[in-house]
Formats: structure tokens, C-alpha cells, sequence
């Protein structure tokens, strides 16, 4: 089973509650509009070598006469790191606007000389999914029957940025309902409490820590190797997350964010610099 490049950036956390419920019970963290980019880096020994971009933006359509948001993620890999393994990747999620339940789903994925493409369509009834699939040219179709608040990948993403971390304490475990690759799978996140981080360009944040479970796959070891940091306030950006590989880690840096729902309460000004501004 092949990873995206970004699979870093996107976060696998579901918890499953009735069909028809809001799978989120407070209010979203996210509205249409929003855009939030990413810098993907691999390391080999003491070497990090930059070897792309993940983009994430949100958007509204009217699907079947209903409103639902429009999610789309494209991972590319530089140019200059083409020669080294070529990535290509684009995903798209219908999501219902109330419910956040995912409507629809697709992968195209075109990783080095390997291609494929998922589309996933969700039925009303939230029991089950129509899977097509097509990979190296073959063409495969499946109907898996699935719990109420499963998600696909990037569906996921923006869940869990809604979810109401203060209720837990670190080391608790919180179950995950996920279809990776047409295939089903319960998973847990573990919330790890707080940290403040700075990212490379010498900002601070103020971060919810937690760990997430990696499906083993050509590139991730499997287990519990995917530590993510996301903002402490409203927006629950993620600003940086990191996996062990089979061959060195990766990590994904938030390089750059634009229409937040909320204001940026989490970074953390830098008193030195106020001193010497004056």
C-alpha cells in the first residue's frame, strides 16, 4: 500500500456516533476559504533535504441541492527533487455541511512510475461505501459496509481539527474509523497534553500534542510513529508533524495560512523583540 507524500499534513483521527448526528459536536474550526500550505522535508542521517509542497483549502458547493464543503489537497514534489521520487497527488472530499460526514471522495496518485486512483461514494444511510478503483490500469469495484462517522482522508482532516481536546488527559486514546486505500480501519490518536514549538522560520505556537497511528505501507512503518502539533486556540492548524520511514523521517512545516475562521491566538510573541523595538 503506497503513502501520498503528504500523508504527513493530514490528520486520521475519527470518533464514530450515530447516523444523522453531527459527527463534531462543537463548532467547526474551519469556514470556506481557508487556505493553509506546507513544507514537506525528508531525512537521512543528519541531512533534511526539502522535498515539497502540500496545499489545503476549503470551499463550499451545492451538491444534490444541498450545501457541502468542497475540500481539495494537492502534494507535489520540487522539481529538483523529481529525479529522486516524483510525486504528483490531488485529493478531493464532498462533505456534508451540517453532519460533516463525508458524500464523496477522490484520490489521483502519481507517486514515481505509479498511478492510481480511489473514488469513494458515500450512502446516505452512513453504513456503507461504494469503492472504484484503478490502479496500473486495472479497474476494481467494491461495497464495504462501514460504522456511522468513517472518514476518508482528508474529510478526516478538518474532524479533527473540531474536536474538543480539553476533555482528555495525556495518554488517553481516542478511536479512529478510517477507509485508507479502499481498505477499513479502526485506529486511536493518543493526546499527549501541550508544548510550545518554533518552526523553522523562528515562530512560536502554543501546540496540542498527540501521537496517531500509521497504516504500514511501501514508505511508513507501521505502529505509532506519526507525532502531530496543532495550534492551542480556535483554528487548530496543524504546524508541524512528523513520521518515522522506513528509511530515515519526514516532516511537514507550516509554511503559510489565509482566510483563518478565527484569529491566530496561539503564536507566541517574542518579548526579546518588543525591547528592542523600542
Amino acid at each position: 500500500m503506497r503513502k501520498p507524500l503528504f500523508i504527513l499534513a493530514t490528520f486520521t483521527f475519527i470518533i464514530g456516533l450515530c447516523s444523522y448526528e453531527q459527527c463534531v459536536n462543537n463548532e467547526f474550526s474551519f469556514k470556506p476559504g481557508e487556505k493553509i500550505s506546507y513544507e514537506i522535508a525528508y531525512n537521512w542521517g543528519i541531512l533534511w533535504v526539502n522535498a515539497g509542497e502540500v496545499k489545503f483549502k476549503a470551499d463550499t458547493i451545492t451538491h444534490y441541492g444541498k450545501k457541502a464543503f468542497f475540500f481539495t489537497v494537492t502534494g507535489n514534489s520540487y522539481k529538483y527533487y523529481d529525479w529522486i521520487f516524483r510525486v504528483r497527488d490531488r485529493f478531493q472530499s464532498i462533505v456534508d455541511a451540517v453532519s460533516l460526514q463525508p458524500v464523496w471522495f477522490r484520490s489521483d496518485i502519481a507517486e514515481g512510475g505509479h498511478e492510481a486512483q480511489n473514488t469513494y461514494h458515500f450512502q446516505s444511510d452512513n453504513k456503507s461505501v461504494n469503492i472504484e478503483k484503478t490502479e496500473s490500469g486495472k479497474k476494481s469495484a467494491d461495497t464495504i459496509q462501514i460504522p456511522a462517522c468513517t472518514f476518508d482522508i482528508l474529510s478526516a482532516t478538518y474532524y479533527a481539527r473540531s474536536l474538543d481536546f480539553s476533555d482528555y488527559k495525556p495518554g488517553d486514546r481516542i478511536p479512529v474509523n478510517l477507509i485508507i486505500d479502499g481498505q477499513y480501519f479502526e485506529l486511536f490518536i493518543r493526546y499527549l497534553g501541550k508544548e510550545t514549538i518554533e518552526n523553522r522560520a523562528g515562530n512560536k505556537y502554543v501546540c496540542i500534542k498527540f501521537s496517531a497511528v500509521v497504516v504500514e505501507g511501501t514508505i511508513f512503518k507501521g505502529g505509532e510513529n506519526l507525532i502531530v502539533w496543532v495550534t492551542d486556540d480556535k483554528n487548530k492548524i496543524p504546524v508541524m508533524a512528523e513520521a518515522q520511514i522506513l528509511v530515515g523521517s519526514v516532516k511537514a512545516y507550516l509554511v503559510g495560512y489565509e482566510g483563518l475562521k478565527s484569529s491566530m491566538d496561539a503564536e507566541v510573541e517574542d518579548k526579546r523583540e518588543e525591547v528592542l523595538s523600542h
